[in-house]
């Protein structure tokens, strides 16, 4: 039964678990960041959190206690001159753990440990969250401006209302293309004249030709005369004969 046993054991003993956190920890003061299991992950935070919090105050105890646990020279170093000045301000929490997936084979959880203050990427969004803070202070202060803007709203109202005018004053468009039929009938009615004129034309060369007929019968009713004429001469020589 584990009651009250709150140490993760990582199946391992106790010699063979501490190595392995001194050695994890060795690891992640020289190269800032480590990729393990979760469960490592959280037994080794436990372990070099108290570390990094002694290389704060850098004494010759301090550094002995440390290389106690370590046993690494260049770790402790490292220890005491980078992470050290760098953490002096943070009260705790210097490690940051990221979860990464599940391993293949067996599935384990995996993560990645990492220092705080040494990710550069997280340290920017972190000063940019501050500028959002004092931005949010400002925009209180800002209230009066802001009334300012919604009076000003209307104007640009009467600017969109500008366009109407624009309207009316396309209404005298919309009669000249009313009138411009007219205009096409006045210019239509000249063409009806020609057509009519084209016609009276007709009917003037076409009289001639009535006129022509009609003096046809004069003409044959002169020769029937003349025809007329000699018979009753002939008749009259014919008398004078006998």
């Amino acid at each position: 039964m584990r009651h009250g046993n709150k140490v993760n054991n990582l199946s391992r003993k106790s010699a063979h678990r501490k190595a392995m956190l001194s050695n994890m920890a060795c690891s992640l003061i020289k190269h800032k960041r480590i990729n393990t299991t979760l469960a490592k992950a959280k037994a080794l935070r436990v372990y070099v959190e108290p570390l990094i919090t002694k290389s704060k105050t850098d004494s010759t105890h301090s550094r002995r206690v440390v290389f106690s646990y370590l046993q690494d020279k260049e770790a402790v170093a490292g220890l005491f001159r980078e992470v050290g000045p760098k953490v002096a301000d943070r009260p705790g929490g210097y490690t940051r753990i990221i979860r990464t997936g599940f391993r293949l084979g067996d599935n384990a959880e995996m993560c990645m440990m990492e220092l705080v203050d040494f990710n550069e990427l997280y340290s920017n969004e972190s000063t940019t969250k501050k500028t959002t803070r004092r931005s949010r202070r400002g925009g209180k202060k800002s209230t009066a401006p802001a009334a300012e803007v919604v009076e000003e709203a209307p104007t640009a109202e009467v600017v969109e209302e500008a366009p109407a005018a624009e309207v009316v004053e396309e209404a005298p468009a919309a009669e000249v293309v009313e009138e411009a039929p007219a205009a096409e009938v006045v210019e239509e009615a000249p063409a009806a004249e020609v057509v009519e004129e084209a016609l009276a034309a007709e009917i003037v060369e076409e009289a001639p030709a009535a006129e022509v007929v009609e003096e046809a019968p004069t003409d044959s009713k002169e020769e029937e005369s003349d025809k007329d004429d000699s018979s009753e001469e002939e008749s009259k020589d014919s008398k004078k004969d006998k």
